[in-house]
Protein backbone atom coordinates (compact mmCIF):
# COMPACT_ATOMS: atom_id res chain seq x y z
CA UNK A 1 0.00 0.00 0.00
CA UNK A 2 1.26 3.48 -0.85
CA UNK A 3 2.13 5.16 2.44
CA UNK A 4 2.04 8.65 0.91
CA UNK A 5 -1.59 9.77 1.23
CA UNK A 6 -1.05 12.87 -0.92
CA UNK A 7 -0.34 10.65 -3.94
CA UNK A 8 -3.77 8.99 -3.74
CA UNK A 9 -6.86 10.37 -5.52
CA UNK A 10 -8.84 12.82 -3.40
CA UNK A 11 -11.33 10.87 -1.27
CA UNK A 12 -15.01 11.69 -1.44
CA UNK A 13 -17.06 11.35 1.74
CA UNK A 14 -20.20 12.97 0.37
CA UNK A 15 -23.63 11.41 0.76
CA UNK A 16 -25.31 9.47 3.54
CA UNK A 17 -23.22 7.19 5.74
CA UNK A 18 -24.78 4.75 8.19
CA UNK A 19 -22.99 4.47 11.57
CA UNK A 20 -23.83 0.83 12.15
CA UNK A 21 -25.15 -0.60 15.38
CA UNK A 22 -23.45 -3.76 16.59
CA UNK A 23 -26.00 -6.55 17.15
CA UNK A 24 -25.51 -8.84 20.14
CA UNK A 25 -27.01 -12.18 21.06
CA UNK A 26 -26.34 -13.75 24.46
CA UNK A 27 -23.59 -11.17 25.12
CA UNK A 28 -21.62 -12.04 21.95
CA UNK A 29 -21.52 -10.13 18.67
CA UNK A 30 -24.28 -11.50 16.45
CA UNK A 31 -22.50 -11.63 13.10
CA UNK A 32 -25.46 -13.19 11.32
CA UNK A 33 -27.66 -10.26 12.35
CA UNK A 34 -24.95 -7.77 11.43
CA UNK A 35 -24.65 -9.24 7.93
CA UNK A 36 -28.44 -9.24 7.59
CA UNK A 37 -28.60 -5.57 8.61
CA UNK A 38 -25.84 -4.56 6.20
CA UNK A 39 -27.48 -6.45 3.32
CA UNK A 40 -30.79 -4.77 4.19
CA UNK A 41 -29.29 -1.26 4.09
CA UNK A 42 -26.87 -1.61 1.19
CA UNK A 43 -29.29 -1.19 -1.78
CA UNK A 44 -30.82 2.03 -0.43
CA UNK A 45 -28.44 4.49 -2.07
CA UNK A 46 -26.18 5.15 0.91
CA UNK A 47 -22.54 6.18 0.46
CA UNK A 48 -21.21 3.55 2.85
CA UNK A 49 -20.91 2.43 6.46
CA UNK A 50 -19.17 3.70 9.55
CA UNK A 51 -18.04 0.68 11.59
CA UNK A 52 -17.36 0.75 15.33
CA UNK A 53 -18.47 4.28 16.00
CA UNK A 54 -20.31 5.39 19.13
CA UNK A 55 -23.62 4.04 17.74
CA UNK A 56 -21.84 0.69 17.33
CA UNK A 57 -21.01 0.58 21.06
CA UNK A 58 -17.34 0.41 20.07
CA UNK A 59 -16.20 1.18 23.61
CA UNK A 60 -17.77 -2.12 24.71
CA UNK A 61 -15.96 -4.13 22.01
CA UNK A 62 -12.41 -5.38 22.43
CA UNK A 63 -9.88 -4.96 19.62
CA UNK A 64 -10.44 -8.41 18.14
CA UNK A 65 -14.22 -8.00 18.20
CA UNK A 66 -13.90 -4.70 16.36
CA UNK A 67 -11.85 -6.30 13.59
CA UNK A 68 -14.33 -9.19 13.37
CA UNK A 69 -17.19 -6.70 12.99
CA UNK A 70 -15.27 -4.91 10.23
CA UNK A 71 -14.68 -8.22 8.43
CA UNK A 72 -18.38 -9.11 8.56
CA UNK A 73 -19.40 -5.76 7.13
CA UNK A 74 -16.82 -6.11 4.34
CA UNK A 75 -18.11 -9.56 3.42
CA UNK A 76 -21.75 -8.49 3.49
CA UNK A 77 -21.27 -5.37 1.36
CA UNK A 78 -17.94 -5.61 -0.48
CA UNK A 79 -18.92 -2.90 -2.93
CA UNK A 80 -19.58 -0.18 -0.36
CA UNK A 81 -16.80 1.82 1.34
CA UNK A 82 -16.19 1.57 5.05
CA UNK A 83 -15.00 4.13 7.59
CA UNK A 84 -13.59 2.72 10.83
CA UNK A 85 -14.08 4.44 14.17
CA UNK A 86 -10.88 4.89 16.17
CA UNK A 87 -10.85 6.34 19.66
CA UNK A 88 -8.60 6.35 22.69
CA UNK A 89 -6.57 8.57 24.94
CA UNK A 90 -3.12 6.93 24.91
CA UNK A 91 -1.35 8.24 21.83
CA UNK A 92 1.17 5.40 21.56
CA UNK A 93 -1.49 2.71 21.70
CA UNK A 94 -3.70 4.67 19.33
CA UNK A 95 -0.87 4.89 16.81
CA UNK A 96 -0.34 1.13 17.10
CA UNK A 97 -4.00 0.65 16.20
CA UNK A 98 -3.66 3.10 13.31
CA UNK A 99 -0.77 1.10 11.88
CA UNK A 100 -2.69 -2.16 12.35
CA UNK A 101 -5.69 -0.75 10.47
CA UNK A 102 -3.40 0.40 7.67
CA UNK A 103 -3.57 -3.06 6.17
CA UNK A 104 -7.37 -3.01 5.90
CA UNK A 105 -9.46 -1.79 2.98
CA UNK A 106 -10.94 1.35 4.51
CA UNK A 107 -12.11 4.62 3.02
CA UNK A 108 -11.06 6.48 6.15
CA UNK A 109 -10.67 6.61 9.91
CA UNK A 110 -13.13 8.53 12.09
CA UNK A 111 -11.11 9.98 14.98
CA UNK A 112 -12.39 12.05 17.93
CA UNK A 113 -10.40 14.07 20.42
CA UNK A 114 -8.97 11.92 23.23
CA UNK A 115 -11.66 11.34 25.83
CA UNK A 116 -11.24 12.30 29.50
CA UNK A 117 -7.98 14.21 28.88
CA UNK A 118 -9.49 17.57 27.84
CA UNK A 119 -6.32 18.79 26.12
CA UNK A 120 -5.58 22.34 24.98
CA UNK A 121 -6.07 23.28 21.35
CA UNK A 122 -2.31 22.88 20.86
CA UNK A 123 -2.63 19.37 22.29
CA UNK A 124 -5.44 18.62 19.83
CA UNK A 125 -3.25 19.75 16.95
CA UNK A 126 -0.54 17.36 18.14
CA UNK A 127 -3.04 14.50 18.61
CA UNK A 128 -4.68 14.69 15.21
CA UNK A 129 -1.44 15.56 13.44
CA UNK A 130 0.37 12.50 14.82
CA UNK A 131 -2.50 10.18 13.86
CA UNK A 132 -2.82 11.70 10.39
CA UNK A 133 0.93 11.33 9.84
CA UNK A 134 0.79 7.63 10.77
CA UNK A 135 -2.42 6.68 8.96
CA UNK A 136 -2.52 4.93 5.61
CA UNK A 137 -6.11 6.15 5.15
CA UNK A 138 -7.51 9.69 5.28
CA UNK A 139 -8.85 11.01 8.57
CA UNK A 140 -12.28 12.35 9.35
CA UNK A 141 -12.09 14.49 12.48
CA UNK A 142 -14.97 13.74 14.86
CA UNK A 143 -15.92 16.93 16.71
CA UNK A 144 -18.20 15.77 19.51
CA UNK A 145 -17.49 17.75 22.68
CA UNK A 146 -20.32 16.27 24.75
CA UNK A 147 -18.58 12.88 24.55
CA UNK A 148 -14.92 13.93 24.69
CA UNK A 149 -15.17 16.91 27.04
CA UNK A 150 -13.39 19.29 24.68
CA UNK A 151 -14.58 21.30 21.69
CA UNK A 152 -12.29 21.58 18.69
CA UNK A 153 -12.06 25.30 17.96
CA UNK A 154 -12.68 26.71 14.50
CA UNK A 155 -9.08 27.89 14.23
CA UNK A 156 -7.82 24.45 15.20
CA UNK A 157 -9.97 22.77 12.55
CA UNK A 158 -8.81 25.23 9.93
CA UNK A 159 -5.21 24.45 10.89
CA UNK A 160 -5.90 20.71 10.66
CA UNK A 161 -7.43 21.24 7.22
CA UNK A 162 -3.93 22.06 5.95
CA UNK A 163 -2.80 18.49 6.65
CA UNK A 164 -2.96 16.50 3.40
CA UNK A 165 -4.35 13.43 5.18
CA UNK A 166 -7.17 15.16 7.09
CA UNK A 167 -10.06 15.38 4.64
CA UNK A 168 -13.41 15.67 6.41
CA UNK A 169 -15.20 16.34 9.67
CA UNK A 170 -18.12 14.66 11.37
CA UNK A 171 -19.67 17.76 12.86
CA UNK A 172 -21.36 17.29 16.22
CA UNK A 173 -20.02 20.56 17.59
CA UNK A 174 -23.40 22.29 17.74
CA UNK A 175 -21.94 25.57 16.45
CA UNK A 176 -23.42 26.52 13.08
CA UNK A 177 -21.11 29.53 12.77
CA UNK A 178 -18.16 27.13 12.94
CA UNK A 179 -19.89 24.78 10.52
CA UNK A 180 -20.43 27.59 8.01
CA UNK A 181 -16.80 28.68 8.31
CA UNK A 182 -15.59 25.16 7.52
CA UNK A 183 -17.95 24.87 4.55
CA UNK A 184 -16.85 28.27 3.25
CA UNK A 185 -13.18 27.34 3.66
CA UNK A 186 -13.80 24.30 1.46
CA UNK A 187 -10.80 22.16 2.38
CA UNK A 188 -12.70 19.74 4.63
CA UNK A 189 -15.85 17.94 3.58
CA UNK A 190 -18.37 18.71 6.32
CA UNK A 191 -20.67 15.86 7.30
CA UNK A 192 -23.54 16.49 9.68
CA UNK A 193 -23.15 14.29 12.74
CA UNK A 194 -26.20 15.57 14.58
CA UNK A 195 -29.11 13.96 12.76
CA UNK A 196 -31.45 16.90 13.36
CA UNK A 197 -28.96 19.25 11.66
CA UNK A 198 -28.63 17.16 8.48
CA UNK A 199 -30.91 19.41 6.44
CA UNK A 200 -29.39 22.68 7.63
CA UNK A 201 -25.80 21.49 7.17
CA UNK A 202 -26.30 20.16 3.65
CA UNK A 203 -28.47 23.12 2.61
CA UNK A 204 -25.59 25.38 3.68
CA UNK A 205 -23.23 23.43 1.43
CA UNK A 206 -22.14 20.49 3.58
CA UNK A 207 -21.15 17.26 1.85
CA UNK A 208 -23.52 14.85 3.58
CA UNK A 209 -24.20 13.19 6.90
CA UNK A 210 -23.35 10.33 9.23
CA UNK A 211 -26.79 9.71 10.69
CA UNK A 212 -27.79 6.93 13.07
CA UNK A 213 -31.51 7.56 12.52
CA UNK A 214 -31.05 6.65 8.86
CA UNK A 215 -30.96 2.95 9.79
CA UNK A 216 -34.73 3.55 9.50
CA UNK A 217 -36.50 5.09 6.52
CA UNK A 218 -33.10 5.05 4.82
CA UNK A 219 -34.45 5.78 1.37
CA UNK A 220 -36.18 8.91 2.63
CA UNK A 221 -32.94 10.24 4.10
CA UNK A 222 -31.15 9.50 0.83
CA UNK A 223 -33.88 11.32 -1.07
CA UNK A 224 -33.55 14.41 1.13
CA UNK A 225 -29.84 14.62 0.31
CA UNK A 226 -30.51 14.03 -3.39
CA UNK A 227 -33.06 16.83 -3.52
CA UNK A 228 -30.81 19.21 -1.64
CA UNK A 229 -27.95 18.39 -3.99
CA UNK A 230 -30.20 19.19 -6.93
CA UNK A 231 -31.20 22.53 -5.42
CA UNK A 232 -34.83 21.48 -5.08
CA UNK A 233 -35.28 23.05 -1.68
CA UNK A 234 -39.11 23.01 -1.31
CA UNK A 235 -39.26 19.32 -2.24
CA UNK A 236 -36.34 18.53 0.06
CA UNK A 237 -38.07 20.33 2.91
CA UNK A 238 -41.29 18.40 2.31
CA UNK A 239 -39.36 15.12 2.40
CA UNK A 240 -37.39 16.15 5.49
CA UNK A 241 -40.05 17.39 7.84
CA UNK A 242 -41.80 14.01 8.38
CA UNK A 243 -38.44 12.58 9.48
CA UNK A 244 -38.00 15.02 12.37
CA UNK A 245 -40.28 13.14 14.83
CA UNK A 246 -38.37 9.94 14.02
CA UNK A 247 -35.03 11.63 14.73
CA UNK A 248 -36.38 13.03 17.99
CA UNK A 249 -37.61 9.58 19.03
CA UNK A 250 -34.25 7.99 18.18
CA UNK A 251 -32.50 10.27 20.68
CA UNK A 252 -35.16 10.44 23.39
CA UNK A 253 -33.02 7.92 25.32
CA UNK A 254 -29.34 7.03 25.14
CA UNK A 255 -28.24 6.00 21.64
CA UNK A 256 -28.45 3.24 20.40
CA UNK A 257 -31.19 2.06 22.79
CA UNK A 258 -34.17 3.40 20.80
CA UNK A 259 -32.56 2.44 17.50
CA UNK A 260 -32.00 -1.15 18.55
CA UNK A 261 -35.60 -1.34 19.78
CA UNK A 262 -36.84 -0.18 16.36
CA UNK A 263 -34.57 -2.58 14.46
CA UNK A 264 -35.66 -5.45 16.72
CA UNK A 265 -39.28 -4.70 15.81
CA UNK A 266 -38.28 -5.21 12.18
CA UNK A 267 -36.75 -8.58 13.05
CA UNK A 268 -33.26 -7.47 12.05
CA UNK A 269 -31.58 -8.06 15.41
CA UNK A 270 -32.11 -8.82 19.09
CA UNK A 271 -32.75 -5.87 21.38
CA UNK A 272 -29.56 -6.43 23.34
CA UNK A 273 -26.96 -3.88 24.41
CA UNK A 274 -23.75 -4.14 26.39
CA UNK A 275 -23.49 -2.55 29.81
CA UNK A 276 -23.48 0.28 30.65
CA UNK A 277 -25.83 0.83 27.72
CA UNK A 278 -29.42 -0.19 28.43
CA UNK A 279 -32.62 -0.87 26.57
CA UNK A 280 -34.85 2.11 25.92
CA UNK A 281 -36.94 3.15 28.93
CA UNK A 282 -40.75 2.75 28.91
CA UNK A 283 -41.72 6.37 28.22
CA UNK A 284 -39.43 6.97 25.22
CA UNK A 285 -40.29 3.46 23.99
CA UNK A 286 -43.97 4.40 23.88
CA UNK A 287 -43.13 7.58 21.96
CA UNK A 288 -40.97 5.58 19.58
CA UNK A 289 -43.74 3.07 18.87
CA UNK A 290 -46.14 5.92 18.17
CA UNK A 291 -43.76 7.51 15.67
CA UNK A 292 -43.01 4.20 13.93
CA UNK A 293 -46.73 3.53 13.60
CA UNK A 294 -47.13 6.75 11.58
CA UNK A 295 -44.72 5.46 8.93
CA UNK A 296 -46.63 2.19 8.65
CA UNK A 297 -49.94 3.91 7.88
CA UNK A 298 -50.98 4.23 4.23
Amino acid sequence: MDSNPSSDPAPDFSGLWIPLVTPFRERAVDHDALARLVEHLSPSGIAGFVVCGSTGEAAALDADEQLAVLATVARAAPGLPRIMGLSGYHLGKTLERVRELGGHDLAGLLVPAPSYIRPSQAGLLDWFGAIADAAAQPLLVYDIPYRTGVAIARETLLSLAAHPNIRAIKDCGGDMAKTRSLIADGRLQVLAGEDALLFATVAEGGAGAIAASAHLQTGRFVEVLRLLGAGRLPEARAAWQPLLPLIEAMFADANPGPLKAALALQGLLEEELRSPMTRVAPEPRARLLEVLARFSRP
